[in-house]
């Protein structure tokens, strides 16, 4: 039943029988066999079929959803069994949420290769919601959020902390003074990222703490993208300090010092409600826990 539901999915994510063949080294007719298979045990077809593309029917998304719960159990059983005998090593799926995948993740990807090489991460970037319903399904061994969220189907522990900075052009007049009141900010063009992101809802509670709207305000779709908008000079941002440590240390990006507390969010690890993990599993987790890259309180220079 395994190899029918993992032909099935591939099948479903490929969109034709031809693109799931050459996927899966089988021929064409060996597929249809199999999809053929499946629909006969399950007593419904699972597909409507055109000579272009397939599309799953009712019936079809349910199968296609639980195919993928029941192929990841079955994967990290295997995996258990393995673990018996042999060291760490084999797939680990891991999720993360923007700013933590693109600016850390990183880092901890590096030092579980390099003490365990036979471990072979997949990453996932996807927003906090994402990530942890595909841990819950057991599409994602282990996630890594940037929201507070309550689940009942994971684990949701604290991971660690990020301050987040509102951030300059070198050439910004405000990007040089000791002090700036928030007030003073609140005629900037603020670049901000989409709704739905962890920074822009962590943007969203900086004006809503501070009592004031942008008069101008432009929204863009990655961290990226406004990172170069405000080293152009196009306007002001909120980001994490992680997500600009290169740029800080090449004096390309300035931070302005507002007279207010740091604006601190919280990271938390998202795993399944279970007793066994795997080797490569515990292993990822104890460098995660362990030797998190920390990034210093940021304070303004003093004055000259």
């Amino acid at each position: 039943m395994d190899q029918l539901l993992h032909v099935f999915v591939k099948v479903v994510e490929k969109g034709n029988f031809t693109k799931a063949a050459e996927e899966l080294h089988m021929t064409q007719p060996a597929v249809s066999q199999h999809i053929q298979t499946l629909e006969r045990l399950l007593d419904t077809k699972l597909l409507d079929r055109t000579n272009k593309y397939v599309k799953l029917n009712k019936a079809g998304e349910i199968v296609y959803h639980y195919a993928q719960e029941i192929l990841g159990l079955y994967t990290r059983m295997n995996q258990l069994l393995d673990d018996l005998l042999n060291r760490a090593s084999g797939k680990l799926s891991i999720g993360a949420s923007y700013t933590y995948g693109e600016y850390v993740l990183p880092q901890m990807i590096a030092q579980l290769h390099q003490h365990y090489p036979l471990i072979t991460p997949t990453i996932t970037i996807g927003n906090s919601n994402e990530i942890v319903e595909m841990v819950s399904s057991h599409q994602l061994d282990v996630g890594i959020i940037e929201m507070d969220i309550e689940s009942a189907s994971v684990s949701i522990e604290p991971l660690a902390e990020d301050q987040m900075v509102v951030v300059a052009s070198p050439r910004h007049p405000y990007a040089h003074k000791k002090k700036v009141k928030i007030e003073d900010l609140e005629s900037a063009t603020w670049i901000v990222r989409e709704q739905g992101s962890g920074t822009r809802k962590a943007t969203d509670e900086f004006f809503r703490n501070h009592r004031f709207v942008p008069s101008s305000m432009m929204e863009f779709g990655s961290t990226q993208l406004i990172k170069g908008a405000v080293e152009a000079g196009l306007g002001i941002t909120f980001l994490s300090l992680w997500a600009i440590k290169k740029e800080l240390s090449f004096g390309t990006l300035s931070i302005i010092p507002i007279d207010e507390e740091p604006f601190v969010r919280r990271f938390s690890l998202v795993t399944p409600k279970t007793p066994f993990y795997t080797k490569a599993m515990d292993v990822f987790l104890t460098i995660i826990r362990t030797h998190h890259p920390s990034v210093r309180q940021w304070s303004p220079p003093p004055s000259l």
